[in-house]
Parts: structure tokens; C-alpha cells; sequence
């Protein structure tokens, strides 16, 4: 029987689940038929709010599979709109840490338009005309050897956004064999550190953060 991870539950209230998810881990069921966090999740309050039938939980963002961090789902469909609204209005903000190849100026904004090709599951750079305008801030934490510590604030959310953005400028992030090499052979280094949203029934603004991974090759900036 498949041994189901522990999930850090960080905040939880009559409208609200923020979870960190774990790596490698789909944030929704997917070709493998592997867990992934809404089952999880969903059972999670099945077993907790003693539910009979089965549990309303809304997505109103997602992480990559190899991914971990801070997600927030909503227990009502009235908070995923309220939710789902902030990110259209880009009110609703992420920031992630992620170790790249090589060094950058200290801080910067990225800009591209970025198409999907969605029969190969990957992004690329293209022209204005063809493409999705995608912005990102950053700025650089540490560097040691020819790696970085970057912080990163995500303005618009487009699917593998930060790593094609990043690998395009020939900066890859360490562990992405997607967009650069893996020659390690360890998990992507980006993590979703934090999320600051207005919470949807109170309207009041709720911070959540997360502290950097203990796991190379974040550890070697701790």
C-alpha cells in the first residue's frame, strides 16, 4: 500500500486550507494515477470535519509537480472565485526562492512573451504576436561558486514561467532537466516561499512564509 506523505497543514478556517506541499507530488490527478494534493486534501476534511459525502475543495493556483511550497485551496466555491479574482487582478502575490546557474545583477525584471506547446509539456519564448506576456521580479540573496540565491516575485503566473524565463537568459535553475541540465540528479531547486492575499470573506490581508529548504543545494546558502 502506498505510504501517503504528512501534510504540514500551516493555516485552516471555515473558508481556507493553506498546506506546504511536498515535492513531487501533482497538484492535481494527472496520466500517472499517482496521489496528488486535492485527493489528499479532500480526504483531510473528510476525516476532520466529519463530512459524509465528499468534500468541496477549489484550486485557484498550482505548483509544478517537482515544486514544493505554500499553496493556498479554498473550502467554498464563493472563496475560489474571490480567490481565483485576486490572481486576475494580480492582487494575489507569490514570491519563490530558486538556486540558478552562474551570476545576475543584483536584482531585476524579466519580461518575455511565452507560448505552451502543450503536447510537449513545455514553454518557449516567442514573439509578442504569438505569445503570453509574462514578468517576473528578482533579487539576488546570496551567490556562492557559480551559483545564486534568488528570491523571486511572480507578477504573472504562465505555466513554467520562472524556469523558462530564467533558462532563456542561459541561467537554468540547478536540478531542471526540462530547461537546462540535470547533473546532479536532484529535485529542481524552486520552492514557493510565501503568498499574501486579502482573505476572501474578512477582507483582511493574510501573510503566509515558509523558511528555506533544508535539502541541497538550498542548504549550502542557510
Amino acid at each position: 500500500m502506498e505510504k501517503l506523505p504528512k501534510i504540514n497543514i500551516i493555516y485552516e478556517d471555515n473558508h481556507l486550507l493553506v498546506i506546504e506541499k511536498p515535492i513531487n507530488i501533482p497538484v492535481q490527478k494527472d496520466n500517472t494515477n499517482d496521489i496528488d494534493m486535492l485527493t489528499l486534501l479532500k480526504d483531510y476534511r473528510k476525516k476532520h470535519e466529519n463530512k459524509p459525502g465528499e468534500a468541496y475543495l477549489g484550486l485557484v493556483h498550482r505548483l509544478d509537480r517537482p515544486v514544493g511550497g505554500i499553496m493556498v485551496f479554498a473550502k467554498t466555491s464563493k472563496a475560489a472565485a474571490r480567490l481565483s479574482n485576486q490572481i486576475r487582478e494580480n492582487t494575489f502575490h507569490k514570491t519563490y526562492l530558486a538556486v540558478i546557474n552562474g551570476h545576475l545583477p543584483s536584482k531585476d525584471v524579466l519580461e518575455d512573451y511565452l507560448y505552451k506547446n502543450e503536447k510537449e509539456n513545455k514553454t518557449y519564448v516567442v514573439s509578442k504576436e504569438k505569445g503570453k506576456y509574462s514578468k517576473l521580479s528578482y533579487q539576488v540573496l546570496k551567490e556562492k561558486d557559480n551559483l545564486s540565491l534568488v528570491r523571486i516575485n511572480l507578477i504573472t503566473g504562465r505555466s513554467h514561467q520562472i524556469r523558462v524565463q530564467f533558462s532563456s537568459r542561459n541561467h537554468p535553475l540547478i536540478g531542471d532537466s526540462k530547461y537546462g541540465k540535470n547533473k546532479e540528479n536532484i529535485n529542481i531547486a524552486l520552492f514557493a516561499e510565501s503568498i499574501i492575499f486579502k482573505h476572501p470573506i474578512t477582507k483582511e490581508e493574510l501573510t503566509f512564509k515558509l523558511d528555506i529548504p533544508n535539502r541541497y543545494p538550498f542548504n549550502i546558502f542557510k
